[in-house]
């Protein structure tokens, strides 16, 4: 007896049913995006004329702000480049302002006479020649030295604040204050060195100097990476435009990050440092013991010209020792 139905013949069926839905959920995708293509170009086509006004005004306005930063950053780059560093007067000025000192030129000249004096009647027992070249060095390195101390101690000082200061801005800037009132704001209420270089900004501005020109004497003053960073932030938002709390954002946290890893790596070499001042001081140590236990031991280096030859030759090459240490264990950030 044949069966009434035959299972078979389903198979013809549910497969054809099976291929039609896998293509329609394949190609239904390419036909939605395909149909909202064509409807924009209807739009397009049809007048809405505006859209595509606002895609090119867009892409015209990326383009002029990419264009605006990249002529910035070659004005700034230019102007650093043809920065020449030269020896004289105006640079010890310079180095003076940097240092924070009410130091004229002739003052400091004074002091590197008055140095050399003192030192040239105190060294008189080992013979006025060697005394004359004692005072010689002692007049030109001493106030020298002072001066780069107390420069480097400010910069440092200022480089520390200066986060906390990009911060104070930030906050001024997110809550609807002017620039202005958040670099007045900066030039009050935080420490020196940071509050005497901020308020002279403040009053180059009552002055009627643009901001972005006050930021650049700032920098001038400073020579720090981390003001010429903002310098370099203030041009490119002043001429291109965007976001400048999100620019001085970005700054406060590049600018701490380098802090951080700066005490990284002085804490990884202070054991370099260590052991290059107990080097270099060794010799200096040991011939000071010698001299205090037996006087007569060494007193031919410094009684005959021979000796004192020597000691000027030992001198140099210490001296030579000590700063190619100085540079081996020194790393800039």
């Amino acid at each position: 007896m044949m069966p009434l139905f035959d299972p078979t013949l389903l198979i013809v069926p549910l497969a054809a049913l099976a291929a039609a839905s896998l293509l329609l959920a394949v190609a239904m995708p390419w036909v939605r995006a395909h149909e909202r293509k064509q409807r924009r170009m209807a739009l397009v086509l049809g007048g809405d004329r505006g859209a595509s006004r606002t895609g090119s005004t867009d892409e015209q306005n990326a383009s002029t702000r990419r264009k605006g930063i990249e002529k910035t950053l070659k004005e700034i780059n230019e102007r650093q480049s043809t920065r020449r560093p030269r020896r004289n007067r105006r640079d010890l000025e310079q180095r003076l302002r940097e240092a924070g000192l009410t130091w004229t030129p002739r003052t400091y000249r004074m002091l590197s006479a008055g140095a050399g004096a003192v030192t040239f009647v105190g060294s008189l027992g080992f013979g006025p020649l060697v005394a004359g070249g004692i005072a010689l060095v002692a007049g030109l390195a001493l106030p020298h030295f002072y001066v780069a101390l107390v420069r480097r101690r400010r910069l440092a000082a200022f480089a520390a604040g200066f986060p906390d200061a990009i911060d104070v801005i930030v906050r001024g800037v997110r809550a609807g204050r002017p620039l202005a009132d958040c670099l007045a704001i900066v030039a009050a209420d935080t420490d020196d060195p940071i509050r005497t270089e901020f308020r002279l900004v403040v009053e180059d501005q009552s002055v009627g100097l643009p901001i972005q020109e006050a930021i650049e004497r700032l920098a001038k003053r400073v020579p720090l990476q981390e003001v010429g960073f903002l310098t370099i932030v203030v041009a490119i938002q002043s001429r291109a435009g965007g976001s400048l709390t999100e620019a001085l954002g970005n700054l406060s946290t590049v600018l701490r990050g380098r802090r951080q890893l700066h005490a990284k790596v002085k804490a990884m070499s202070a054991e370099a440092k260590t052991s290059a001042g107990i080097i270099g001081s060794l010799p200096v140590i040991v011939a000071g013991l010698v001299q205090l236990t037996t006087p007569d031991y060494l007193s031919v280096l410094y009684q005959t010209d021979l000796g004192l030859m020597v000691m000027a030759a030992c001198a140099g090459w210490m001296s030579i020792g000590v700063f190619v240490m100085r540079q081996m264990i020194n790393f800039d950030i």
